[in-house]
């Protein structure tokens, strides 16, 4: 049975290509809490030459774990395109509702790789670990090395002075816990003190930070390259620690509390980052951003069980992450507080 998208995808498609396009084997790729996601194939004829090409669907759900801005992902996705960070091409922005009731964009699909983190880490990519966090925190070096100015993207996307990042992005998360919150936080509380009363030094650099750089955010193969960065709508200008923190998240282990992202320790991770990025990683100051990331994904999990509480999105993956994340993200703020 034809998904009930494929014609309005395809009259959406035919308008901007300008002929008739025939739009099939759609479906809805699991996760996509912050948009719905699909992939399918479009048909169409040019110049006399058939055409196919795999194509993604992202669109703004009606309620989302985290409240982005489309244009500001489809742009750090183009901005990327055809650089040292491997990125899909963008095709379409629609940020009217008429379309398909709700914004999106269309770019084309990476098939053919893996992104689970669960598969990763199954055992049978072993042997090619050591190259998949090469390339991970290489990719990541070069994402914090870019020029955000040059890129255009100063041009859709706030910069704040570098001293700024920090207070910035805090007031963000802490307003968002405030709003969110269904009952008393004291561990995360706590964190938001410390960080409070304890600042890092201001950005060395004002750097394009991805927002969710983790594993499971990428697309690898049997080989251990990695062909795809994905899940950008998060993206801003501001501290690359932020970025390199992220991943550091003790949640982020997978099982393995002594591997960042599962892959190797954080000293490594951190080594190939700094050669890539031609940065250097104060560890107080990185410690200062962990604990900021711990922050911050409390505040996305507890975000994510409002909006299903509240019945604005009433998919699975909204409660998930509350139910799966909330207690270990406090246990992970007191590790990283050496409290645990």
């Amino acid at each position: 049975m034809a998904h009930p998208l494929e014609p309005r995808v395809a009259a959406y498609i035919s308008g901007r290509l300008g002929c008739d396009v025939a739009v099939e084997a759609m479906e809805r790729i699991s996760g996509g809490a912050s948009r719905e996601t699909y992939r399918f194939v479009a048909r169409w004829t040019e110049a006399g030459t058939p055409r196919e090409r795999k194509m993604i669907l992202r669109r703004d759900p009606p309620a989302s774990l985290i409240d982005t801005e489309r244009k500001i992902e489809f742009a750090a996705y183009r901005a990327f395109h055809g650089s040292a960070v491997p990125v899909p091409e963008m095709l379409w922005l629609e940020e009217e509702d008429g379309p398909l009731d709700h914004p999106f964009f269309i770019a084309e699909e990476l098939a053919g790789f893996q992104a689970a983190p669960q598969v990763l880490l199954s055992g049978m990519y072993d042997a090619v670990l050591p190259k998949v966090a090469e390339r991970k925190w290489t990719i990541l070096g070069e994402i914090a090395r870019a020029d955000p100015a040059a890129l255009g993207l100063t041009e859709v996307m706030e910069a704040p002075a570098p001293e700024a990042c920090w207070r910035r992005e805090l007031a963000y998360w802490e307003a968002a816990l405030a709003r969110d919150e269904a009952e008393p936080l004291p561990i995360t509380r706590a964190a938001i003190r410390w960080l409070k009363a304890n600042p890092p030094p201001p950005a060395q650099k004002l750097s394009v930070v991805h927002g969710d750089y983790r594993t499971g955010n990428f697309l690898f193969d049997e080989a251990g390259e990695i062909h795809g960065i994905l899940d950008w709508e998060m993206c801003h200008l501001g501290d690359p620690l932020e970025d390199l923190a992220w991943g550091f998240n003790p949640v982020w282990g997978f099982g393995q509390p002594d591997k960042a992202g599962g892959l190797l320790p954080q000293a490594e991770a951190t080594d190939i980052w700094e050669k890539a990025s031609g940065l250097k990683a104060d560890p107080a100051a990185l410690r200062w951003w962990v604990l900021f990331n711990c922050v911050k994904g409390q505040a996305i999990w507890v975000g994510s069980a409002r909006a299903f509480l509240d019945g604005g999105n009433r998919e699975p993956i909204m409660i998930y992450p509350a139910w799966w994340l909330i207690n270990a993200q406090d246990r992970a703020i007191l590790k990283v507080m050496g409290r645990l």
